[in-house]
């Protein structure tokens, strides 16, 4: 099965743009493919994965990925699935990111002289003089195509800041830009990014001709993706200083029975025979097949000693002989101890496995918080100094495990 074959069969392509000639560059190692990532924080999220396994996957077959830092796009913010306007970032946080964005991504894609590319769009939006740009591309842009954009639709009753409005232009610009400067011919992103990415083919083909071989393909379930990277409200990182390699591996670990093996499909790089296999599986073989996923994921984030201590503490969990030091652990502030005593509600919100008291009391009154596997249900239940010193771990719902100590 040819490349472009294998990202359909699992079940990576939404829409496309010029389906043949697509085929024919990507499965003959001929596309110089973009994806763009805006570093509006200081680590990539689980929900990157789609886009960095799929770099991974086309440069396995000959094709030349671009990673594209958004260090000038990110000081418009992108409004797609925004209901309010992001966080405007300085110059020094975006380079910031960028820099640990360039980390990560090293573990997954190939960069060097012939290779992969890593750029930052910072280094032409930066420069650009706005009348300028508005002579050169703005003709090229319709107001009432921009305003049916779903980008833009579901802004409009909020309120859409001409700021966001011009994210379109710039994004499309990126590809225009590239495509002359770097042989750019393709790019990737999510099915939310769809009007964007039309405006970057869109404006290269007005520009420098309409057989100029700019080619759009958008991921099918990007959108999903996003969701994928948070859980409980807070973000999965790939960093392990922010998601610990046992947190990261146990959020794979518990996703829903019904998204198992489309992820094991998406996102991982076991044979689609071994995976069509599992297609029947139900009941315990679906427990099996979590593991599958939680360990192959956190291997490739990680590596594969620390996916085998966190498998291993996982299991022990479940069996009730955990290994609690490869456990997600908080030392708690002793400026929390108060008559010899850390309340059980402050301990939750040291450690973030809630983000008030409030929160936290529902949870224990809810009867959903053991520590050290007894149930709580009295929200001004205390521990002891002597208890933290050995180490408490509290148990939040079914899946969450942390220990605690002073």
């Amino acid at each position: 099965m040819q490349i472009y074959e294998e990202l359909k069969a699992r079940g990576l392509i939404a829409q496309v743009t010029d389906e043949e000639e697509i085929r024919e560059v990507i499965n003959n190692g001929k596309a110089t493919f973009y994806i763009g990532f805006d570093c509006t924080a200081d680590s990539l999220t689980a929900g990157h994965f789609m886009a960095l396994t799929l770099m991974k996957r086309l440069q396995m077959a000959g094709n030349k990925p671009i990673a594209l830092i958004g260090g000038g796009t990110t000081m418009i913010g992108d409004p797609s699935g925004r209901t309010d306007m992001r966080k405007m970032l300085t110059k020094e946080d975006i380079a910031h990111n960028a820099e640990c964005f360039k980390r990560q991504m090293e573990r997954f894609i190939e960069f060097g002289e012939g290779k992969a590319m890593m750029l930052n769009n910072a280094d032409w939006l930066l420069d650009l003089n706005y009348v300028e740009l508005l002579r050169e591309v703005g003709a090229c842009f319709s107001v009432n195509n921009m305003l049916r954009a779903e980008c833009y639709k579901q802004r409009m009753e909020k309120g859409l800041s001409f700021l966001e409005f011009n994210y379109m232009i710039m994004q499309s610009y990126d590809f225009y830009y590239m495509f002359q400067h770097y042989g750019c011919n393709m790019q990737f992103g999510g099915d939310d990014q769809w009007s964007n990415m039309l405006g970057g083919t869109e404006l290269i083909r007005r520009k420098l001709g309409k057989d100029a071989y700019a080619m759009t393909i958008t991921l099918l379930t990007d959108s999903q993706g996003k969701k994928m990277g948070k859980t409980a409200g807070n973000a999965v990182w790939l960093d392990p200083n922010k998601t610990s390699p046992f947190e990261f591996y146990q959020y794979w670990r518990n996703v829903d029975d019904a998204d198992v093996l489309k992820c094991i499909r998406m996102l991982t790089f076991l044979p689609l025979e071994q995976i069509d296999e599992m297609d029947h599986w139900q009941g315990e073989q679906l427990n099996q097949a979590k593991e599958i996923l939680a360990f192959e994921l956190t291997k490739m984030v990680h590596g594969e000693e620390e996916a085998a201590k966190a498998q291993a503490t996982a299991r022990g969990l479940f069996s009730g002989a955990a290994d609690e030091a490869n456990m997600p652990a908080t030392a708690l502030d002793t400026g929390l101890v108060k008559d010899g005593k850390v309340g059980l509600l402050s301990a939750m919100v040291a450690a973030k496995l809630c983000g008030s008291n409030r929160e936290a009391r529902q949870l224990i009154q809810q009867g959903g918080v053991l520590v050290d596997g007894e149930k709580v249900s009295d929200p001004t239940f205390a521990l002891t100094v002597e208890q933290l010193q050995k180490g408490v771990v509290i148990k939040k719902g079914k899946k969450v495990y942390h220990k605690v100590t002073l």
